[in-house]
């Protein structure tokens, strides 16, 4: 067994975290028949979870630069999934779902969870919230190393 470095990990742990990384990413976010690109399919589950947001505020929340918020917006615009409104207190404008980003995203939802429904209940019901738990704060200490991302 590998000698533990100063984090207290040993190469063998980070190497096999590193193979089941690899493995995971080779599972498509976008499955046959989706309706949205990953990054359509994250602005609007996250409008559909906060409502209208600000540009500032999707990418705050999405963890990405402005400018690349601002690109993906002009996407999902263009492909009417999403719409500009003006702030009431002339404040920002919000970026809201139209109703056939909606419909998209409802039907997008349900394709991306059949998979995740049946490796889920695979795993099993009862280990669930540990995997969501530890899953979460995994990814919340990877944000916190690296950063925004950038795509």
């Amino acid at each position: 067994m590998d000698e533990a470095t100063q984090d207290g990990l040993d190469d063998a742990q980070v190497e096999a975290f590193g193979a089941l990384w690899l493995r995971l990413r080779r599972h498509r976010p976008d499955p046959d028949g989706a309706r949205l690109d990953l990054s359509a399919f994250r602005l609007l589950w996250l409008l559909e979870q906060r409502g209208p947001l600000t540009m500032r505020e999707v990418a705050e929340a999405l963890q990405l630069e402005q400018s690349t918020v601002s690109r993906q917006v002009t996407a999902a615009t263009g492909r009417d999934l999403l719409e500009r409104v003006p702030d009431a207190g002339r404040g920002p404008a919000r970026v809201r779902a139209t109703t056939t980003g909606e419909r998209a995203l409802r039907h997008d939802r349900d394709l991306r969870s059949k998979a995740f429904r049946v490796a889920l209940a695979t795993v099993g019901a009862d280990r669930v919230d540990a995997l969501v738990r530890d899953l979460t704060a995994f990814v919340d200490a990877l944000d916190r190393a690296e950063g925004p991302a950038e795509d």
